[in-house]
């Protein structure tokens, strides 16, 4: 018998929301059964093209009959009071990436989950996919064999993709939006570093981009870094072992991966990189009644959120509505 179809309360309709339910519904397996935003007029457009429920609050959508899972796609700054708002509501969560904007947030919010047995997880769509578990896979059985070297670049040009971006009000900026690929692709290779550095640039009250050093017992070293202001080094993960070495462009939701051994031969690994994945085992998680994803675990989200509270600190970000 076929699995029944996948019913969704999408929370946002802003670029992102509308490419996701693009994808996800032309599978057949993923459905909009109802939608929210605080623009009840764009609510009703993206409502319409998927004969969704168009709710006049987000209680209605979470709510709405039928819902299976909550997506949570709007600014990060929303993210905590609708996440929060499923949760004591009974309904699963997938919640976009950074699933707050402090620690201390994060923290209610897994616990929340715990506590009342509702589903919740970081929409870290990277960890969902095959290649970058195939990474983790060879080094965790030493293909790499000691590693030397990491650095990781994120840069995109990215200050105009959409108002949030650059608004320090809804916590813009480079760190939350695109520093948080580096940070937990290295932080889920190689765990919480012992400490971490930072250097970014401030500007208009948000990070514009950081050079960021994360270091491991042995005095191993790690490096990455993120702008919105510039294409250098685009975006490219590179690392190198006195085995092997993986050099990787769009890593994170790259659909190849190549293992270089430095005695001779490559291996290389294909997978789908695209939303769809992180939707299909989201969606089967649910179902079998987890509370989180062993593949985006809750202690990663919270550690993650950790570090970037850190590097928010050393170098004296403060958003204007942590002033008030």
């Amino acid at each position: 018998m076929a699995e029944q179809v996948f019913n969704w309360a999408f929370i946002g309709t802003g670029v992102l929301a509308k490419d996701v339910a693009k994808k996800i519904t032309e599978t057949g397996r993923h459905r909009v059964v109802s939608v929210y935003t605080r623009n009840y007029e764009k609510c009703c457009a993206f409502a319409q093209e998927y004969g969704a429920l168009a709710a006049h609050t987000a209680e209605e959508a979470i709510g709405a009959p039928g819902v299976d899972g909550v997506y949570i796609v709007t600014p990060h700054t929303s993210h905590y009071e609708y996440a929060k708002q499923a949760l004591l509501m009974g309904r699963p969560v997938l919640c976009e990436k950074p699933v707050s904007t402090d620690t201390d947030k994060t923290a209610e919010l897994l616990r929340l989950s715990e506590e009342r047995g509702v589903y919740f997880t970081e929409a870290m769509w990277t960890w969902f996919a095959p290649v970058a578990n195939k990474v983790k896979e060879w080094l965790d059985k030493g293909e790499y064999g000691e590693v030397q070297k990491v650095h990781m670049t994120y840069h995109l040009r990215s200050i105009n993709y959409a108002p949030r971006v650059s608004d320090p009000n809804t916590a813009g900026g480079a760190l939350l939006d695109i520093g948080i690929y580096p940070l937990t692709y290295i932080y889920r290779l190689f765990g919480k570093p012992e400490r971490i550095e930072c250097r970014g640039e401030l500007r208009g009250g948000i990070d514009t981009g950081e050079d960021v050093a994360m270091y491991y017992p042995g005095g191993k070293k790690y490096t990455w870094s993120a702008s919105i202001l510039d294409f250098w080094g685009l975006e490219y993960l590179s690392l190198k072992g006195t085995k092997g070495s993986t050099t990787l462009f769009f890593y994170h939701g790259a659909s190849k991966v190549t293992l270089r051994r430095r005695r001779g031969g490559a291996e290389t690994f294909r997978g789908d990189g695209g939303y769809v994945n992180e939707f299909d085992i989201v969606a089967s998680e649910i179902r079998q009644g987890l509370t989180e994803s062993p593949l985006v675990p809750h202690k990663a989200t919270l550690e993650v959120m950790q570090l970037m509270d850190e590097c928010r600190r050393q170098m004296g970000l403060v958003y204007p509505f942590e002033r008030r």
